[in-house]
């Protein structure tokens, strides 16, 4: 795993033990994803919900985000994570929750209004007809204090069939499909004048 382009172009990112079942994004599609939100990331807040090593959420500050609040569950990805934020230099910029990212809860941790989340929930999960709810809510819940012209991006496996991709608060999604996976773009409803 490395960074595609930004203030840290080209650096190596340490990676979970193998251990950990994680699921990296490719560098095709990361970069796709990027490439699609150009322009939302100089001087803004990002959140990286299931951020396992990083990637997205340092992908962002590389590229200019001003802070990044990272969420993990697992304690041996987040203690990667935490040897990549050090690694890059980007601590001041970064805060690391150790904990569920779809728990009511990190609404507190948010320090500043997100102008780009990303969600990649583990695809067992978000597959899941009876854990769906959890992710809606959540996604429903963050939606409320992101940035109004900011997007929440989901990652899931493709086709994705029995849950509903509409999310009340959140228009969209346009979704991207790359194969066995896609990525959903979403932007907060603005609220009637």
């Amino acid at each position: 795993m490395r960074i595609i382009a930004g203030e840290f172009r080209s650096r190596r990112l340490i990676s979970p033990p193998e251990s950990v079942p994680t699921r990296p994004i490719t560098d095709r599609v990361k970069e796709a994803v990027f490439n699609l939100l150009r322009g939302h990331f100089e001087g803004e807040a990002v959140v990286d919900g299931f951020a396992g090593s990083g990637s997205i959420g340092l992908e962002a500050l590389s590229r200019g985000a001003a802070h990044c609040l990272f969420v993990e569950q697992n304690r041996a990805c987040a203690k990667t994570l935490a040897a990549n934020i050090e690694t890059l230099g980007v601590k001041d910029r970064s805060d690391l929750v150790i904990g569920d990212a779809l728990s009511p809860a990190l609404l507190v941790r948010i320090r500043r209004r997100p102008h780009v989340i990303f969600f990649d929930p583990p695809y067992a999960l978000a597959e899941d007809t009876e854990q769906w709810p959890r992710l809606d809510e959540q996604m429903v819940r963050l939606a409320a204090h992101m940035d109004p012209t900011g997007y929440f991006v989901l990652r899931t496996a493709w086709p994705l069939d029995g849950v509903a991709l509409e999310h009340a608060g959140l228009l969209g999604p346009e979704t991207h499909d790359y194969t066995t996976m896609a990525v959903h773009l979403y932007q907060p409803m603005m609220a009637e004048a």
